[in-house]
């Protein structure tokens, strides 16, 4: 019997795939790890559909694949004991679609989209873009559309839909850092909360300009954006106040992070006296 997630996914029109950065992770490991002689990685994705039409994307796991100009042969048996694997760990999770490596949609797509067809309507069909054709790594998703001339069909056409990648801000750090080409070190802690701080007082200076074009009649007020501001509205510093707050609150963090190292290193010294006092 399908379960509730499959029958929304059959009745409930896709408006949007929300992406959580675990499945990238997993994507790009398995491309990295895939067989000398394969040029791309396909595999399932995992998830549930939310109420408002919007695909969760959760989990990926690889199917082992061999493709030609013309055919694409799948390793079904392994698809299916993965997935039961799955199930097993995250029951409520089911298939919503299916990725694959490259630049985007090629040839072959409406092959093994329509496979997956046949595992879950309307599928998700999410393209990473590993070889960084476009000078950074480009994320896609699409679903196909029938295409038909009257009761006849005549061809399947892949349409993207839009895609949210929604990470918290240590996540957005590392994705930053991980989709462009050539890197020149990774940032300290301290470099890496200074883009933060930036980004956030641009965010801030952005809500304020908003206000004052509502306030003086350029813009129209927006309730629902309103209510949002005023549940989590902020006192509006100067620069200097700002950076003494930031400051004090971050030599606080540097005490813990002392204490912290500290502690690591008189584990591990009393680990190693304890070892030497037993071999003796």
């Amino acid at each position: 019997m399908a379960s509730i997630d499959q029958v929304m996914l059959q009745l409930v029109p896709l408006s949007t795939a929300k992406l959580h950065p675990l499945v990238l992770v997993n994507i790009c490991d398995s491309f990295v790890r895939r067989p000398d002689q394969a040029e791309r990685v396909i595999g399932t994705l995992l998830g549930s559909l939310l109420p408002d039409g919007t695909v969760d994307i959760r989990n990926a796991y690889v199917v082992p694949h061999n493709e030609s100009s013309d055919q694409v042969a799948l390793d079904i048996d392994y698809h299916h004991n993965m997935l039961a694997s799955h199930l097993k760990v995250n029951p409520k999770e089911v298939i919503v679609g299916w990725f694959s490596t490259g630049s985007g949609v090629t040839g072959s797509s409406a092959l093994i989209h329509e496979f997956y067809s046949r595992e879950v309507a309307n599928p998700i069909h999410l393209t990473v873009d590993t070889g960084f054709t476009s000078g950074e790594a480009s994320i896609k998703a699409f679903v196909s559309i029938n295409l038909s001339l009257g009761d006849q069909q005549l061809a399947a056409q892949f349409q993207q839909v839009p895609l949210d990648l929604r990470m918290i801000e240590a996540e957005r750090v590392g994705f930053d850092i991980l989709k462009t080409t050539t890197v020149e070190k990774l940032p300290s802690d301290l470099e890496g909360m200074e883009s933060t701080m930036g980004r956030l007082l641009a965010l801030i200076d952005d809500v304020h300009k908003y206000v004052d074009d509502i306030v003086d009649g350029r813009v129209a007020a927006d309730n629902s954006v309103g209510r949002f501001i005023s549940l989590s509205s902020i006192p509006k510093l100067p620069p200097p106040a700002f950076d003494k707050l930031v400051n004090d609150r971050l030599q606080d963090e540097l005490v813990l992070l002392y204490l912290s190292s500290i502690t690591r290193t008189q584990l591990s010294l009393a680990e190693k006296l304890n070892t030497a006092a037993q071999i003796l």
